[in-house]
């Protein structure tokens, strides 16, 4: 099987997955888990109220992503190139 034809029947895997069952309930064990890691990122030791830390954690995601963002900006621009 070539990597085009594999590359096909993921997708067609993941379409059927989706419509069988709810994104959101597939892939909420997932969010949960990353949205821990931005909190544990930001009080390692847990003493921050939780509003403050769930403040503080949705800024480390916010830099997080922009940060891959700006890479993928980059590696766009150097591909260009």
């Amino acid at each position: 099987m070539t990597p085009a034809e594999r590359s096909m029947r993921a997708r067609i895997a993941a379409h059927v997955l989706h419509s069988r069952h709810d994104s959101r309930k597939l892939t909420a064990p997932a969010r949960a888990a990353a949205l821990a890691r931005f909190a544990r990122e930001v009080d390692p030791d847990g003493v921050l109220p939780e509003d403050e830390r769930r403040r503080r954690a949705a800024h480390a995601r916010k830099a997080y992503f922009t940060g891959l963002a700006l890479k993928s900006a980059a590696a766009r621009r150097k591909g260009a190139a």
